[in-house]
């Protein structure tokens, strides 16, 4: 009877554990991308002229972008696929090495411009080359926004 229960409790528990863990991996990467975003968004608005250059905002924006793009790679493992409304794109597991060097990649770029960006004039040509990453990954590994 005790192996009954405990071969019932495996059936019904590990999966739900497995579960719980794919979804707080997927809140993790979002909360992440979130923040992200929401750093870069007043860059943005830099970029094209509709904001006054602001030094702080992009240095957060680069700050942000350094803490959060090494973290995301690793959050993709294998059993988060699918499950809350996530917008990662099976390609993402099928060029899993291309998709985590991006990561490096936008790190690097973050690194780089946060030597490099001192005014209005090295932010226009810098920043750029920091969220084109951003736009080149979302283009090949998320689905589109409808």
């Amino acid at each position: 009877m005790r192996r009954a229960i405990l071969f019932v409790f495996s059936l019904l528990v590990v999966p739900a554990l497995a579960l719980a863990q794919n979804v707080d991996v997927i809140k993790e990467r979002k909360a992440n991308f979130k923040a992200m975003g929401d750093a870069v968004k007043p860059t943005g608005a830099m970029l094209k002229g509709e904001a006054e250059f602001d030094i702080a905002a992009v240095k957060n924006a680069i700050k942000v972008i350094q803490e959060k793009a090494p973290l995301q790679a690793k959050l993709f493992p294998d059993d988060s696929k699918e499950g809350e409304k996530t917008e990662a794109l099976p390609v993402i597991w099928e060029n899993k090495a291309d998709f985590e060097e991006r990561f490096v990649k936008l790190a690097e770029a973050a690194k780089t411009a946060d030597a490099s960006i001192t005014d209005a004039d090295t932010f226009q040509a810098e920043w750029p080359k920091v969220t084109g990453n951003c736009g080149n990954c979302h283009k090949k590994y998320r689905k589109p926004k409808d």
